[in-house]
């Protein structure tokens, strides 16, 4: 049977399946970031962005398409998170306005939404780079219309862009040297075939589970009891990739569509929260299970295992729990030390400048607070904040200009989208990519300047800084001619790895070297809450042996995951 048109009711399942499908494999697409940091956000960002779109459509009952299209484009707008969530909520954005005057889709509507998403999403990005989500919406959209003569049947038209996006998705490192480098196909690109695949699913008929975006929908808006560890029904989350000794003659099973699927129902009767990827010689397993060994031993039968990974969810469970109530008791003592008169930020008398700054660490939210900043929005590296946490904080910021501090390159592109939604406000945004390069702006802010001669002033002086993050490797990886072990420290500069060592202080050393030329005055650290006081000072003594003509600044950054944020100016 043909299927020519799409409803509202199917577009409305396909939209959610496609949400459920990213969802369930965020964590894989995670590991696809090109740098093996501890905070790959590629699949969380898209899926936040999508789950705030979910919940706007999930509150249409009997929708039509027009309202399903506001639904859709407003809800990813607000929600858009980091670089690859705000080029998703723009290609909603595009797709949402071709199709809103229309009660079907046909393979014509279908092709020009595509092509109407991509266009937008282009226009968002002030310098596209191909081999990226973009490079597969585009193909998504140009193998669409080629199909429009072709074809009426949706599902023939949706499975031949789908198999044609895999083929653009398996070139981009082919288009962009880091990802062949690193041996990963692009990470935005993959969260977008999730989606549509995810889609596709839906509109052939196939059972989808909406429990998990039901559950993080509900999550949003609520407060959730604490969970028992008795309702983790399978303990142990279990990570491995298989490498396929396809031409061995004594291999017991070839790894085949049929085997594939005995293998994924074996996992099944073991387990559940199932994700099997294969591609050419290699198999990405993720299983929740009692007896990970049970999974493992089935694999072996396959080829040989690496990155192996198993994490006692129960014990993970009780470690957030502790947390949890600790996050809670501070909050309630933050509340009561609160004056009683104390006023919210929008009733104090209108400023002519006003500034927003993104922090990721107690420390650094005091520094900014100390510049003069008048709304810290927590996040940054770890969380990229949203466009709506944006448009909050601009909202209790009263000043004709604000300034927006985003403090890492994934977070511009929402601050740009901030910008662009409000229309009460003049939004100044100051492409700061590190903390660093925010310190440095906003302390070169004249307030008798004009906002423009500012902004031009302070992203001037901002870029003279070099900054440098001190972390560790979460994989085995090949980047920049360096060979990186899982555990190895990092030192990353403001494009690429510069420093690899076994030591923080170390690396940390290794990584200012590599920064440090004859025109440094100042060096300044920031050190995170993993590191004490005591260490702090104690790379900072070892800098200035190495270092006695520059000065040394030590600050508590307080920030999660890096060691130390530094600068070289």
């Amino acid at each position: 049977m043909v299927t020519k048109t799409i409803d509202a009711q199917t577009l409305k399942k396909m939209f959610l399946a496609g949400a459920a499908s990213i969802e369930a494999k965020k964590e894989i697409i995670n590991e696809l970031n090109v740098f093996p940091v501890p905070d790959g956000d590629t699949g969380t960002n898209m899926t936040l962005t999508i789950m705030s779109a979910v919940k706007e459509v999930n509150a249409l009952e009997n929708p039509t398409i027009e309202e399903l299209a506001k639904a859709i484009s407003g809800g990813s707008l607000r929600g858009a998170r980091g670089n690859s969530g705000v080029i998703l909520s723009q290609l909603f954005r595009g797709f949402s306005k071709e199709i809103k005057d229309f009660n079907e889709i046909n393979v014509t509507v279908m092709a020009n939404a595509l092509q109407k998403g991509v266009e937008t999403a282009y226009r968002a990005v002030m310098k596209p780079k191909e081999g990226t989500i973009l490079t597969v919406a585009r193909g998504a959209a140009e193998k669409a219309a080629e199909l429009v003569s072709e074809t009426e049947d949706m599902v023939y038209f949706c499975k031949e862009v789908i198999a044609h996006m895999e083929v653009v998705l398996q070139n981009t490192p082919e288009l962009l040297p880091v990802l062949k480098e690193a041996g990963v196909v692009d990470s935005g690109g993959q969260g977008l075939l999730e989606i549509v695949k995810g889609a596709y699913d839906a509109l052939i008929g196939k059972e989808v589970s909406f429990d998990n975006i039901a559950a993080k929908e509900a999550s949003a808006v609520s407060v959730r009891e604490p969970i028992s560890t008795d309702d983790i029904k399978f303990g142990y989350c279990t990570e491995f990739i298989i490498m396929l000794d396809k031409d061995l003659q004594d291999n017991p099973k070839v790894y085949n569509a049929q085997t594939e699927e005995e293998f994924k129902a074996y996992l099944e009767s073991i387990g559940d929260s199932l994700v099997v990827v294969s591609d050419d010689d290699v198999v990405k397993v993720h299983v929740h299970t009692n007896d990970p060994g049970l999974a493992i031993q089935k694999a072996l039968t396959y080829g040989s295992l690496t990155r192996m990974k198993i994490d006692n969810m129960r014990e993970e469970h009780n470690e957030r729990l502790i947390k949890d109530a600790q996050k809670v008791a501070q909050e309630q003592k933050a509340e009561v030390k609160k004056p009683a008169e104390e006023k919210p930020v929008e009733e104090k008398p209108r400023k002519k400048a006003g500034f927003i700054a993104v922090s990721m660490g107690e420390g650094l939210d005091e520094i900014f607070t100390g510049l003069g900043v008048d709304y810290i929005i927590k996040g940054g590296q770890t969380m990229n904040p949203s466009t709506e946490d944006m448009l909050t904080a601009i909202s209790k910021v009263n000043a004709d200009d604000i300034f927006i501090l985003p403090n890492n390159g994934n977070i511009i592109l929402a601050a740009e989208q901030a910008k662009h939604l409000t229309e009460d406000k003049n939004i100044h945004v100051i492409p700061s990519k590190t903390v660093p390069q925010g310190i440095t702006a906003i302390i070169n802010f004249v307030y008798d300047k004009a906002p423009e001669e500012n902004v031009a002033r302070m992203t001037e002086e901002m870029q003279k800084v070099k900054s440098g993050q001190v972390t560790y490797a979460v994989r085995d990886t090949s980047l920049d001619g360096k060979e990186i072990k899982q555990g190895n420290i990092m030192g990353i500069g403001d494009k690429t790895i510069l420093a690899v060592g076994e030591g923080v202080a170390a690396t940390a050393l290794e990584l200012i070297r590599c920064l440090a030329d004859d025109d440094s005055e100042l060096i300044s650290l920031y050190y995170g809450e993993e590191v004490k006081e005591a260490e702090a000072n104690a790379l900072a003594e070892e800098i200035m042996g190495q270092y006695p003509d520059l000065d040394v600044e030590v600050h508590y950054g307080g920030q999660p995951i890096y060691y130390y944020v530094l600068s070289v100016e």
